[in-house]
């Protein structure tokens, strides 16, 4: 309820006159009664919609605010019809036409909000809103899906804010640049991206986007890469002998050494920028494997490459270790890239993976290298030993004006042969997450007992934090329903006090939000967890489940967080459905893939 008064009313205490009731406070006639220098001319929420509809004699309103997973403050915007009034919104004064301070909304009741009008002459009008949180689920899936089988859309996915880019490095069109022939079945293997947008809270097809040089078994859509009006999308399949930028698309001499492409967009408008290629292609280099950009700066990991060089910009030319793994830096001037470093593991060796994942924010990597092979334990341990295959590590770079160094080598608090350490990174800030998808303990929740080795390929996560140039693990977090083969950690993303985990080979049949998670009848149709941090300790608030989990769906093998919105991959779905919104309960096309978006 809400009403107008002296000064010192509150939302209970009467209206224009001492005399008016709450009761009458809320009626249409009453609230006409509001004085003009005591009303609003504007109100506005940064998310939800009033009911009803904002009038300036109406003093109550309901507001439904989707954040049923991840809590993000909301803010009022109120201004205030005569110049001359003051305003607080929840005892905060606030100026006319202003966003309010950020107000918590709980997950579970409903958030009261107080707005108060203050006259020059002391007069109060308070406007009550009542938001109440609620949840967002949006199933998508590709344009074409039922003309290419097996396509696996959700092989990648990037979101920024109101922006979603989809991989689907198996899609067969022999389309070329954006918006070409999606009905083409001509190209098995190409790939495609595909790029949504929001408008208001309706989601939308914006681009179908293809290789300029599409071919057969490129993969196109490896990994994909979005900021702001900046995509970039891998192909480790590309087998042109080009180095650097924009060299020759055309040749095909060099089976699977990978590309990158860079778009950018106009208005609403996508056009190729740039097409990358490392400055030592190899075969069988899978450049494009990972990509992560940030600003005008994108990394590229080419988990094939073979040198046995370490550190920065060694000998690109060497050919003696086997799937030992690079990364890439590139930086844009303008509309040029260029690279700027060629990075390396401290202890390369063959077979170690070394940028099959990375994250990128601001002046700091790190790069993932699941196959990495030592003993040791925390950080900057002994580099040298090699007694623990697919332990896996991470390496933390830092970049000061144009030059890249190495941090710090991280390895996990109980590492073991096979944890495979590094299949997942998340980054932000000072805060760094690292899945382990073959860990092996039974524990539960944050911070259990890590010598346990009873659940093969549980998976586990470890969250780390930076003190100065300092690291050091602060959590051990582990699903509440830890699984024989669940690989629990290979999906993972971090934005603030949000870590999101996914379990692509989780067995539950549940569905939604915090469901059964006892049950084990549905083989790796995967989960996500959603884990809090409050001052320093982490803990689980959701486990959640695609409304139409699917054997062998995948759900939970890539996970992406932007301002609150969750999107969840599962590229194995099998519906048949196209675009927004379709039915998820077909299931007439294996291997189709979708992805979730949920808030």
């Amino acid at each position: 309820m809400a009403c107008s008064g002296s000064d010192g009313a509150s939302p209970q205490d009467g209206g224009v006159g001492d005399s008016e009731s709450s009761a009458d406070a809320s009626s249409n006639d009453k609230d006409a009664g509001v004085p003009s220098n005591l009303r609003l001319s504007a109100l506005t929420l940064s998310s939800g919609v009033f009911s009803p509809t904002f009038a300036p004699t109406t003093l109550a309103y309901t507001a439904a605010v989707a954040n049923g997973l991840v809590p993000v403050p909301f803010t009022v915007t109120a201004t205030a019809a005569d110049a001359t009034a003051s305003l607080t919104v929840n005892g905060i004064t606030t100026l006319s036409g202003n966003a309010s301070a950020p107000i918590a909304l709980s997950t579970t009741m409903p958030t009261p909000v107080d707005i108060t009008v203050r006259a020059s002459d002391g007069t109060t009008a308070h406007t009550a809103v009542v938001v109440n949180p609620t949840s967002e689920l949006v199933y998508v899936k590709a344009s074409n899906t039922t003309l290419h089988p097996s396509e696996q859309f959700g092989t990648d996915m990037a979101l920024d804010g109101d922006t979603l880019a989809v991989a689907a490095n198996l899609e067969g069109s022999g389309a070329t640049g954006i918006n070409g022939n999606q009905a083409d079945i001509s190209t098995t293997g190409a790939g495609a991206v595909y790029v949504f947008t929001r408008t208001g809270g309706t989601w939308s097809q914006q681009a179908y986007v293809k290789a300029s040089n599409t071919r057969q078994n490129a993969f196109f859509g490896s990994s994909v890469a979005l900021a702001g009006n900046t995509l970039v999308v891998g192909a480790v399949g590309d087998s042109s002998n080009a180095t650097g930028v924009d060299g020759n698309q055309a040749d095909t001499s060099l089976s699977h050494a990978g590309a990158a492409y860079v778009f950018t967009r106009t208005g609403t408008t996508w056009a190729q920028q740039a097409y990358v290629k490392a400055s030592n292609p190899g075969v069988g280099a899978r450049f494009g494997a990972e990509l992560v950009l940030a600003g005008d700066t994108f990394v590229v990991g080419a988990i094939g490459e073979a040198s046995n060089a370490t550190g920065i910009n060694g000998n690109q030319s060497d050919t003696s270790a086997t799937l030992a793994g690079a990364a890439y830096v590139f930086t844009r001037a303008g509309t040029t890239w260029s690279q700027q470093a060629y990075l390396k593991a401290s202890n390369t060796r063959g077979i170690a993976f070394f940028g099959a994942v990375a994250a990128l924010q601001g002046d700091t990597l790190v790069v993932g290298s699941f196959g990495e092979t030592s003993n040791a334990s925390g950080v900057n341990g002994d580099q040298s030993d090699t007694s623990a295959v697919y332990a896996g590590a991470a390496y933390v770079f830092t970049r000061t004006g144009t030059t890249w160094a190495q941090q710090a080598y991280i390895k996990p608090s109980n590492t073991r042969a096979n944890g495979r350490f590094g299949i997942g990174v998340a980054l932000d800030g000072n805060t760094l997450a690292v899945g382990a998808n073959g860990e092996t303990s039974n524990a539960t929740g944050a911070n259990g007992n890590q010598s346990d080795t009873s659940v093969i390929n549980a998976g586990a996560a470890y969250v780390f934090t930076r003190t100065g140039t300092t690291w050091a693990q602060t959590a051990y977090l582990k699903a509440s329903n830890p699984r024989l083969n669940a690989a629990f950690g290979a999906g993972m993303a971090l934005s603030g006090d949000t870590l999101v985990v996914g379990s692509n080979g989780e067995t539950s049949n549940a569905t939604g939000i915090n469901g059964n998670q006892s049950d084990t009848s549905v083989t790796s149709a995967g989960a996500a967890y959603v884990f809090m941090r409050t001052g320093t300790t982490w803990a689980q608030t959701a486990y959640v489940k695609a409304p139409n989990p699917q054997v062998n769906a995948g759900f939970g093998i890539h996970i992406a967080l932007s301002q609150g919105l969750l999107a969840i991959s599962a590229p194995d779905e099998s519906s048949n459905a196209t675009g927004i919104n379709g039915n998820p309960a077909d299931n007439s096309m294996p291997n189709a893939g979708a992805v979730y978006l949920l808030r």
